[in-house]
């Protein structure tokens, strides 16, 4: 039983390894509009992630792009052996969520008033590494 679970431990560290995360919290655009942009580059390699999101003209791609460069940064400092060319990097998961929204007055006709939601998100970004040669 004891060598299993050392076995088990040896394998979930190796996978840790391969894989390298970045989180982007309170993010001041809507959930809706950040989701368009990460659909764009979901599975695609580091390199032409890169690529499509520097040429978006989106303004939330901006903002990925930075969350890349901090996960690969992030790679790198797990695996300082390795180089990110060799490694085969990509985007395992993306995922964005709706994050604290803030509720505002706007002035109405007649004395009313409107409510405006100013709706932020939080991204998580997980690279994986194709290349199994690191151990």
């Amino acid at each position: 039983m004891g060598v299993r679970k050392k076995q088990m431990a040896e394998r979930l560290k190796a996978e840790k390894q391969k894989i390298a995360f970045a989180k982007l919290n309170n993010c001041p655009t809507s959930p809706r509009k950040m989701r368009l942009v990460a659909d764009l580059v979901r599975g695609a390699e580091v390199e032409k992630a890169l690529a499509i999101l520097r040429f978006s003209p989106k303004e939330a791609s901006r903002r990925l792009e930075k969350l890349l460069l901090s996960a690969i940064a992030n790679w790198q400092a797990k695996n300082e052996e390795a180089d990110v060319e060799e490694a085969e990097l990509f985007i395992k998961e993306i995922t964005v969520d709706s994050g604290r929204m803030l509720k505002r007055l706007r002035p109405a006709p007649q004395g009313r008033a409107h409510r405006i939601r100013k709706r932020s998100n939080h991204v998580t970004l997980v690279l994986g590494s194709n290349n199994n040669t690191q151990s």
